[in-house]
């Protein structure tokens, strides 16, 4: 789907009052089923992070603190900053049947549920531990996050695009417009017609002129 498509998509998405959101974008079958007309769920508060104070990527590898999967570790796969929701590759899963019938009893599937950002503690790459972080400026003036247990920079993910393409080891072939000529001013504005430019490029003398008209 091309992103103008789901911007447009987006921005006739109209919900109610009392829509709670979830994992699913609101115009999908899926939320149309968890919020269906008439119905008012129970309002979730959510703790405003800033985005600046924000220390969980896609990509991180993170402990689970309180749970059934608590002391366990993954790897953050999905993130949904205005929920504080953290979705974790194969853990924290809940089990369901899908595509229920009258005859068939459905396929028995095992999906990430997601969660709170505050319930996991990023890891240590040095000695593979949960750490408390705080963002930190190299001599450099670089903005890191800085394990407080250790002292140890934690860098951020190295994370693949759906095109397969890592946007930090990108290097530019022979057919890519490098960001010096993308800055280059290049366009002369003018107050000649187009026909007055091409033939001013081509050489072309005309003394003529166009004369008056008038719509009425």
């Amino acid at each position: 789907m091309r992103l103008t498509t789901l911007l447009s998509m987006a921005a006739r998405v109209v919900v109610p009052k009392h829509y709670r959101y979830g994992t699913n974008r609101p115009w999908t079958d899926a939320a149309k089923r968890q919020n269906p007309p008439g119905k008012r769920r129970r309002k979730v508060f959510v703790e405003p992070i800033a985005l600046e104070d924000w220390s969980v990527f896609r990509g991180d590898k993170v402990e689970i603190l309180t749970g059934k999967d608590k002391g366990k570790q993954g790897t953050v796969i999905q993130v949904f900053r205005h929920r504080n929701w953290l979705i974790l590759e194969g853990l924290n899963t809940h089990h369901r049947y899908i595509g229920k019938s009258e005859d068939y009893r459905g396929t028995y599937i095992a999906s990430e549920a997601p969660i709170l950002v505050r319930d996991v503690a990023l890891i240590d790459p040095s000695d593979r531990k949960p750490t408390e972080v705080e963002w930190k400026f190299t001599e450099e003036g670089e903005r890191v996050r800085v394990s407080m247990r250790t002292g140890r920079i934690i860098p951020k993910p190295v994370v693949e695009r759906r095109d397969g393409i890592v946007p930090e080891q990108w290097k530019d072939g022979p057919k890519d417009t490098s960001p010096e000529n993308t800055l280059e001013k290049t366009y002369v504005p003018s107050l000649k017609t187009l026909e007055e430019e091409v033939m001013e490029k081509l050489g072309i003398q005309e003394n003529r002129r166009h004369k008056r008209s008038y719509w009425y």
